[in-house]
């Protein structure tokens, strides 16, 4: 496995003292934010798209300090009923990847409207009212499939291999189940982002996970999430106060080994091994009470102590 982290963990620093970081930090690349929910203050789709010129200059930045572009990530909406912006950026993003023979794209599933009429995103996490069954029939056969159909045509005709949707609340795809349901719909350039935070909050498990995906995780993200007992026993995990107001939810994005400790994460990285994948660790630094710089690095030096790194040697002697 190797390990990186996602830009905007450091997304109040310029470009340059990112990579001078992550070179510091001993990690071997950088997951780059393209639009979205992302000012994606490390890259310009406008400006690098089409643009050999812009796009050498910006790999060289890396390769200068033996670094790697991990994958491009637009994390938004891109079935957004009253923003199409955001379906751009993932279309933008796939032909600059391409363009650059960046071969992973991570992204959102996307969540469309609840009807033809609606003009707002809408999450079904429950089988009754019987209207919630009328709503995802409209969004998955009418929306979802046909959207990600097309999307799958532009990452062959680009060269994009993986798409990697994250298993994240708020969208169509935010589970096992969804994702394979998708994946069988539009073919194998979709697999999984497996980004344990979300799937702690939303009460699964990512060990589970990772066996259940097997061949169909494509990347993973490093993310930790804490859950607050005393305030999930009188609210539930189905939160949605402020996200800077760390102690009156019940759970909170928070730096690795801080909501689960490091024998956790050491069974997350072997349960990885076991399920076949031996790619990238991006590390997604969200964490709203410690320093970003501190707690990325806390993050990086937990990774390398417990990440298996160098290929499998054993095998059993000829006796």
């Amino acid at each position: 496995m190797k390990l990186g982290f996602v830009s905007d963990s450091l997304g109040n620093l310029p470009l340059d003292a990112v990579l001078n970081y992550a070179q510091r930090m001993g990690v071997s690349g950088i997951e780059v934010n393209t639009c979205g929910w992302s000012t994606a203050p490390h890259l310009r789709l406008s400006s690098m798209l089409g643009n050999r010129d812009a796009q050498k200059r910006f790999a060289a930045a890396f390769e200068e300090r033996g670094l790697e572009i991990i994958s491009l990530n637009a994390n938004g909406n891109p079935l957004h009923p009253t923003d199409p912006a955001q379906g751009q950026g993932l279309k933008d993003t796939i032909r600059v990847a391409g363009e650059m023979g960046i071969r992973t794209v991570c992204t959102m599933s996307g969540l469309p409207a609840g009807s033809a009429s609606d003009s707002m995103p809408n999450w079904v996490v429950s089988s009754w009212p019987p209207e919630t069954q009328t709503i995802l029939k409209y969004q998955w056969e009418e929306k979802l499939i046909p959207f990600w159909t097309e999307i799958a045509a532009l990452a062959k005709e680009n060269g994009v291999d993986r798409i990697a949707l994250e298993l994240h609340g708020n969208q169509c795809v935010y589970n096992v189940p969804s994702l394979l349901k998708l994946r069988e719909a539009v073919g194998p350039v979709v697999g999984a982002n497996l980004d344990p935070s979300h799937l702690f909050w939303m009460g699964a498990d990512p060990l589970a996970a990772a066996e259940a995906l097997g061949a169909a995780i494509y990347h993973v993200h490093a993310k930790d999430t804490m859950l607050n007992r005393p305030v999930q026993a009188t609210t539930s995990l189905l939160e949605n106060g402020n996200l800077m107001d760390i102690p009156a939810r019940s759970w909170s994005y928070i730096t690795l080994g801080f909501g689960h400790g490091e024998e956790w994460w050491r069974q997350f990285c072997y349960r990885l091994k076991m399920a076949g994948y031996d790619g990238w660790l991006s590390i997604e630094h969200e964490d709203v009470l410690l320093n970003s710089l501190e707690g990325l690095e806390k993050s990086v030096a937990l990774l390398q102590s417990v990440m298996p790194s160098a290929p499998a040697d054993f095998k059993p002697q000829d006796i």
